[in-house]
């Protein structure tokens, strides 16, 4: 039998992810308290996140949302990973409120942010292990948020495309027009 790597192309890339995913489930969390979720993303979804990408640029007059756009589409998957608020009761003052109980619910958890960039980092590790090739957007994370994938009402989500090309596409990459 011959296998042509073209042909599992995909497959591979979504086997790579749920390693992945794996590698960012088990990152280290703030005080253990896991608030923390993942999903793989393809086709369609993947197109439904980059027009809404589009959406966003027009609404807020940003262009690399549009660059951002079209670079998901060279993706062959992509990861979500996302927090739920939740206060960790650290009293820490990260977010710059003395006390838990003095920060606006539209203040996100720094602890849980830094959770979020903990698992980014160990999802991207692990992609460069499996020599899957990424780059972490947070156009992704954004147009995500809109549209409640993987869920309703997470934070500081960040999407993270995959590619298995011969070149990594989310790298020199050409802006749509000067960036602002």
């Amino acid at each position: 039998m011959v296998i042509d790597e073209r042909e599992i192309r995909q497959t591979t890339v979504e086997q790579a992810a749920k390693l992945i995913m794996a590698a960012a489930r088990t990152a280290p969390k703030g005080k253990g308290i896991d608030v923390i979720e993942i999903c793989m993303v393809t086709q369609p979804e993947i197109e439904q996140l980059a027009d809404e990408m589009r959406k966003i640029s027009a609404e807020i007059d940003q262009k690399f949302y549009l660059r951002d756009a079209d670079n998901i589409m060279q993706a062959e998957a992509l990861i979500l990973i996302g927090t739920r608020e939740q206060a960790q009761g650290l009293n820490c003052n990260r977010c710059g409120f003395a006390t838990c109980a003095t920060r606006p619910e539209s203040v996100p958890c720094a602890i849980n942010t830094i959770d979020v960039g903990i698992a980014v980092g160990s999802a991207c590790a692990t992609a460069a292990d499996l020599r899957i090739d990424t780059r972490v957007m947070h156009s992704v994370g954004m147009a995500a948020m809109r549209l409640g994938i993987p869920c309703k009402g997470l934070n500081n989500t960040l999407g993270i495309p995959l590619s298995c090309k011969s070149k990594n596409p989310f790298f020199d990459r050409k802006p749509k027009e000067e960036q602002k």
